[in-house]
């Protein structure tokens, strides 16, 4: 099915896209490729976390950010932290800054990728797969990968950073917590039809489009950032080789 395929590509997209900003110390292809197959498995704790308390969602907007940021956000979010933290995190080749956001990519496109196929054959019996498959591909699907990156970002500084290593994994995960939540609260928010269409038109760009927006060039920038960390480590490492030769 065509939908399927489409389904698929975003996250294997930027699955490359990863892999090839990390060109100077790149990690190994079989540890890439079970981060990714955790990040599926994630999708199943979080799924039964989230029906389990469903009823969070009394049809108020306080039940429904609750059970945004409390529920939803916590849940994704955690069970990718954990597919990072007691992985990822523990391969000798995790030896840079950032190796975090290689790794939490990974891992969180396992899980939107597989979390997309679902959505996609759902709607495709309404005879809306692939509209819903064109819209998650420019929206949900990159969203999961900015908040991948900011919470790799903080478990790689976690990595290199013993005293503070507690206080950035919180840090990382509050963050991907604070982005999901938001990004997930405004759409519901005219989904549920909680507001008016105007109003909702309003609140869908102000809310679940600018945090996705703010969540994408803080995801570019800390890319960018630890990319060049990167450059210059390996360059160190380069000039130390040609020394002791």
């Amino acid at each position: 099915m065509d939908y399927i395929a489409i389904a698929i590509a975003p996250g294997l997209a930027i699955c490359l896209y990863i892999f090839y900003r990390d060109k100077y110390n790149r990690e190994p292809s079989i540890n890439l490729i079970l981060s990714f197959l955790l990040g599926c498995i994630a999708i199943f704790p979080a799924a039964i976390f989230e029906e389990t308390f469903e009823f969070v969602n009394d049809g108020t907007k306080t039940g429904l950010a609750i059970f945004c940021y409390a529920i939803i956000g916590f849940s994704e979010e955690f069970s990718k932290f954990l597919g990072l933290r007691f992985y990822s995190y523990n391969r000798k080749s995790f030896d840079e800054p950032l190796d975090g956001i290689v790794y939490s990519v990974m891992v969180s496109m396992g899980f939107a990728t597989l979390e997309n196929i679902l959505y996609v054959l759902k709607y495709a019996e309404l005879g809306q797969g692939y509209s819903v498959a064109l819209q998650r591909m420019f929206l949900s699907v990159p969203a999961h990968g900015t908040f991948g990156v900011l919470m790799g970002y903080f478990v790689g500084k976690a990595k290199f950073n013993s005293k503070k290593s507690l206080w950035y994994m919180i840090l990382g995960l509050l963050s991907a917590i604070l982005f999901h939540g938001t990004y997930d609260y405004f759409l519901f928010l005219n989904e549920l039809k909680m507001v008016t269409q105007n109003e909702g038109d309003i609140l869908l760009l102000a809310g679940a489009l600018v945090s996705f927006v703010v969540a994408l060039i803080l995801s570019r920038k800390l890319i960018k950032q630890q990319t060049q960390l990167s450059k210059e480590m390996f360059q160190h490492k380069q000039d130390n080789d040609v020394q002791n030769s």
